[in-house]
């Protein structure tokens, strides 16, 4: 469906608020249910953000990667998600327009910066796995911190001005119970391009290398442990195998990734060819946003260490003297 296709008063029809068909149980348990997935999001992310905060020994180049993919997924449960939850409940947004303008402004910044910062994961993998005695020497914690925080401003500086030179907010006209970005085809093919075939290029070739570099490893890693080894083989191996874990585990996360964004571009590159229904829009969205409640899943399941800072973090230990040098990692 392409929004440009409908003239002022057609679109305001359109886009008019039906009438709630469904029962008030079932009313009041879509938004309990709501309320448990921001919830959750909320403070799924903000235990990861601590955790990475406040022990000294995950102040890691990667781990900073993934401290600034936490902070974007918990920004996007904290001023995204419930509002989305609500358009889709209602069928209708009913915030007016200018607290929509500043949603779609949000919402976009955090799912590029989302989109870019797993980007950004796949690169650290890469080079962490195919030159690890270069990225050990030349990325530093404080390099990796200046990245990401590059990263966060030309996101910035691309929302604003994708948003600003596509007229979106100036030419366009919003009807009651609207919240859509109207975009001719040109914007929309720099949007498709920039936020979605070339990252996800950059992801998926980087990865089908780091996984072909880590089946080597693993090679490597049997032959070791075949023959006799001294002690600087068996840090070798370990920093292979520690390696390999770490791009597992970032591999699931990128897939799951990968995988909600999917239908939403999908959506977006067929949506001119097959007649779409608008939820179907607000559906593939909120599948965009349970990303970030899925993330913290990840990291919980995977990571022994994000458990024992939860741990920690629950049982108020991070107030103790020196907390945070409490070994999380062994």
């Amino acid at each position: 469906m392409n929004l440009t296709e409908f003239n002022q008063s057609d679109r305001c029809e359109h886009f008019s608020c039906p009438e709630r068909s469904v029962s008030p149980a079932v009313y009041i348990l879509l938004y309990v249910c709501s309320a448990a997935v921001v919830l959750l999001t909320v403070c799924g992310n903000m235990l990861v953000i601590i955790s990475v905060f406040h022990f000294k020994q995950l102040h890691t180049p990667t781990n900073m990667l993934v401290l600034s993919l936490a902070v974007s997924d918990f920004l996007i449960g904290t001023f995204v998600m419930a509002p989305m939850l609500i358009w889709s409940i209602e069928s209708c947004w009913i915030f007016g327009r200018s607290f929509c303008i500043g949603f779609l402004l949000i919402a976009g910044f955090l799912t590029i910066l989302s989109i870019y910062n797993v980007a950004l994961i796949a690169v650290d993998r890469y080079s962490a796995l195919s030159n690890p005695f270069l990225y050990t020497n030349a990325i530093s914690v404080r390099t990796m911190c200046i990245v990401v925080s590059s990263n966060w401003c030309v996101c910035v500086v691309y929302t604003v001005a994708f948003y600003y030179l596509s007229g979106t907010f100036t030419s366009s006209v919003m009807c009651p119970g609207e919240c859509v970005l109207i975009l001719n085809e040109g914007w929309t093919v720099i949007d498709l391009v920039t936020l979605f075939i070339f990252p996800v290029s950059v992801i998926i070739i980087l990865y089908t290398q780091v996984f072909v570099i880590a089946k080597k490893h693993a090679t490597a890693i049997r032959e070791l442990r075949n023959h006799r080894r001294p002690k600087t083989q068996k840090i070798t191996s370990h920093s292979m195998k520690s390696e390999r874990k770490a791009a597992k585990v970032l591999g699931i996360l990128v897939s799951l990734f990968l995988a909600c964004l999917l239908p939403y571009f999908i959506y977006s590159v067929l949506g001119d060819v097959i007649e779409l229904h608008f939820e179907t829009y607000q559906k593939v969205l909120i599948v965009v946003y349970l990303n970030s409640t899925i993330n913290p899943v990840i990291y919980a399941l995977c990571y022994t260490w994000f458990r024992r800072c939860i741990k920690l973090i629950i049982t108020l230990q991070i107030f103790q003297t020196e907390s945070s040098l409490i070994n999380v990692l062994s």
